[in-house]
């Protein structure tokens, strides 16, 4: 930051949020883009809704061209104290995460049909052979 740089406090930019009065903090930067709003792509609208706040990850979301990003330094009036700006107070989205244990229903469920036909194979063949040895006994 050079020295000439003018450094605002949040509470500043925050309140510069009307038609004729409209600032801009995007990644620590200061925007005055009053005269902006009339050619704003989106409508003035969005940049008037975007004051007032840390707008950085909104702008981010949009996904400007490299050319709005080139225009922003006609804007630019200075920095913010980084000590001065609340937290996000954006709503985030919640995430879930589903966990799935490793198929050990499924997993299970397959060595037991596997297993039970083989059980009874084997207690059939084993009756069987009883069977004839007490014959062959008797």
């Amino acid at each position: 930051m050079d020295s000439g740089e003018q450094v605002f406090v949040f509470e500043e930019v925050a309140k510069r949020k009307e038609r004729d009065d409209c600032w801009l903090l995007i990644s620590g930067k200061v925007y005055d883009v009053a005269q902006f709003l009339e050619d704003h792509p989106g409508g003035d609208d969005v940049l008037l809704a975007a004051s007032g706040k840390d707008t950085t990850q909104d702008f981010e979301d949009v996904g400007h061209s490299d050319d709005a990003r080139n225009m922003m330094k006609k804007y630019y009036i200075g920095e913010v104290d980084s000590t001065t700006v609340p937290p996000s107070n954006r709503i985030k989205p919640q995430t879930y995460s589903v966990t799935q244990k490793d198929d050990e229903p499924g997993f299970l469920f397959k060595i037991l049909q596997f297993l039970v036909p083989i059980l009874i194979l084997g207690l059939a063949f084993g009756f069987q052979f009883l069977g004839k040895k007490e014959k062959t006994e008797a």
